[in-house]
């Protein structure tokens, strides 16, 4: 029995072969012709090595889908929105968060000598100047990756007459609303001239409400 088993050694189980070329190298012919080998060969000696590292070979990608991941969000290191385009316009948009902050801080100090059924229109426009400046601040965030530190202002406002404070709002939120639309038309950032134009037609509201309070003032 012995000599019978030294004679006719244990047959190879094939399946076994087969399961783990399946998990290493699963796209790979397990049973190449001579012309193959040597190709199999290097293959086979890629797919082990990925299979040391834990990293098991995916799905080759078709030029279409190549195309595809490099043009999902993201993927560029220059974004089409608030870009270098964006960036160009930074101390533009400094400016404007200086100004922002500057208009709070009259409306603040205009309400206390506003008539009481101006007062919260009032507060309600100082809240809108301070969001401006706040959204502004996020988009220098997204152009820079840093945050803007604005101004700290301590100095005295002086107001004129009520009917003389409306009238000089007007001009500068008319004004303001002007400038952001220079501003987005100056720039080839899409998302930044969206916003900037959506601040402007905040500005021209905020100038139609003085006008409808200079209205009803001069009417007393």
């Amino acid at each position: 029995m012995e000599q019978s088993a030294q004679n006719h050694p244990e047959v190879y189980d094939f399946r076994q072969y087969d399961r783990i070329w399946q998990r290493v190298a699963p796209t790979l012919e397990p049973y190449p012709s001579p012309g193959q080998e040597s190709t199999v060969q290097q293959e086979t000696a890629g797919a082990a090595s990925q299979a040391e590292t834990g990293q098991m070979p995916g799905p080759a990608l078709t030029p279409a889908q190549v195309r595809q991941e490099s043009t999902l969000p993201g993927a560029e290191r220059n974004p089409c929105c608030m870009g270098s385009a964006a960036a160009e316009m930074l101390e533009v948009l400094t400016g404007f968060v200086e100004g922002e902050l500057a208009d709070q801080r009259y409306y603040q100090t205009l309400v206390r000598q506003a008539p009481p059924w101006a007062r919260q229109q009032l507060r309600d426009i100082a809240a809108d100047e301070g969001g401006h400046a706040q959204r502004l601040m996020a988009v220098y965030f997204l152009i820079t990756g840093e945050c803007y530190r604005p101004t700290i202002h301590c100095d005295r406002i002086y107001l004129p007459g009520w009917c003389a404070a409306l009238r000089e709002r007007y001009h500068e939120e008319a004004c303001g609303g002007l400038n952001y639309v220079r501003a987005a038309e100056g720039t080839t950032d899409p998302g930044l001239a969206r916003l900037l134009n959506e601040l402007s037609a905040d500005e021209y509201r905020h100038a139609d409400t003085m006008l409808r309070m200079l209205e009803r003032s001069l009417r007393r």
